[in-house]
């Protein structure tokens, strides 16, 4: 059964703050009666068509002018956390971004976080996760847990807040939302050297590949030493090319240097029963002899001078230069140790809040933004979604009005 929930000043301020792109809708589906448009409403958000009562219901606000509460309704379908919020975070838990993968830590956190109007900020540094009440329970090394919790369906019912610390055993302090999830592990911090974590976090939420803040401008100083000066014998190639990515990765991808991905590759090669290990106080890597995985020191006589890692330390050389346009947070120091603080870092910058508003506009609309009305459009989110406090349930809602009359 489907039911309003108290969100009338929320939507209120959303309604305010979307006039234009509202007023162009209802000029855009004037032609279609209440019960059209609650229909199209729904089906945008949830994918289905609505029930008999959920349509009334839907209708009778869309009358009285109230479309953003009543595409708030449609948020309460089943659908609407089994579907589309499933298929929406799905492909950020994997190097090639399929959408036909098992419901895993990372994507429930995400759907609990939205279901729950959470900041969702906290996906990049919370200690915070959501599992369900289903058999088995959950696993450090499998995700048995997650697959028999999307068989039983209900995600909006069944999924359970929890700290990440309670649930995993990491320490508070090295909890980090998504990125420290058993999924995003597998995926991003499994053998290499941790800074695919760091770039695929910049993909799926701050909307940036290395090639779009690739800036040579930046100091070269904490480069590690596994990056060759002159590959291929011709020195161009590093000052033109892999610096441009390195000075600005490195830096930051060194708040990463006590997570590791175990598994055994020879009985487990695909990591399938791996699990996260933290180096936590008083653990010592037996290679490096510090708190550092071995992986941060891996080919180190590629270039012997270069950054050799000591700790999770963390510097944003990005601030300044051209990387200054992704808008990070003057209140924050923009330097520190390990990956909670580090992932605030990248959460609180103008990038984050814009890359998660035109991701929600594309599933919503089923096309990116495409001319200056939409771009107006997807501004005037960015600012409600701010003042929602970080709400991405708001911001569906808001993107399927707008697209009402596609």
């Amino acid at each position: 059964m489907f039911k309003l929930l108290p969100r009338r000043s929320l939507a209120s301020r959303a309604t305010t703050v979307l006039a234009a792109g509202l007023t162009m809708v209802s000029a855009t589906s004037g032609f279609a009666d209440s019960i059209d448009q609650a229909k199209r409403l729904h089906d945008r958000i949830a994918g289905v068509p609505p029930d008999s009562a959920t349509l009334n219901q839907m209708s009778a606000l869309i009358t009285s002018g109230d479309e953003v509460d009543a595409a708030l309704v449609a948020t309460e379908a089943r659908e609407f956390y089994d579907v589309t919020l499933k298929n929406f975070a799905a492909p950020w838990t994997n190097r090639d971004a399929n959408i036909f993968v098992p419901l895993d830590d990372y994507i429930a956190t995400v759907i609990g976080i939205v279901r729950d109007e959470r900041d969702f900020r906290e996906i990049l540094y919370g200690d915070v996760i959501y599992t369900g009440n289903v058999s088995p329970a959950y696993s450090n090394s499998s995700n048995a847990h997650y697959e028999a919790l999307e068989d039983a369906g209900d995600l909006q019912n069944r999924l359970q807040f929890a700290t990440q610390s309670s649930v995993t055993g990491l320490p508070s302090s090295a909890t980090a939302g998504v990125i420290t999830s058993r999924s995003a592990s597998k995926s991003f911090f499994i053998d290499g050297t941790n800074r695919a974590m760091f770039r695929f976090t910049m993909l799926n939420h701050l909307c940036s590949d290395m090639e779009q803040v690739h800036d040579v401008t930046r100091v070269p100083d904490r480069i590690r030493q596994d990056v060759s000066r002159s590959p291929g014998g011709d020195s161009r190639v590093f000052l033109n090319n892999c610096v441009g990515c390195h000075n600005g990765m490195d830096p930051l991808a060194g708040a990463f240097a006590y997570y590791d991905y175990q598994y055994d590759d020879v009985a487990d090669p695909d990591g399938e029963n791996g699990a996260l290990n933290y180096n936590d106080t008083g653990d010592t890597d037996p290679v490096t002899g510090l708190r550092v995985d071995e992986k941060y020191h891996l080919n180190a006589a590629n270039f012997e001078h270069g950054f050799v890692t000591q700790d999770d330390s963390w510097s944003n050389y990005w601030r300044a230069g051209q990387n200054a346009l992704l808008g990070w947070d003057s209140s924050l120091p923009g330097a520190g140790n390990g990956a909670k603080s580090m992932g605030q870092e990248l959460a609180h910058s103008d990038a984050f809040a814009q890359c998660q508003v035109e991701k929600v506009f594309e599933n919503v609309c089923l096309r990116p933004p495409q001319d200056s009305v939409d771009r107006s459009a997807v501004d005037s989110m960015v600012s409600s979604f701010r003042s929602s406090g970080f709400n991405l349930k708001q911001v569906f809602a808001e993107s399927a009005v707008y697209c009402m009359g596609d």
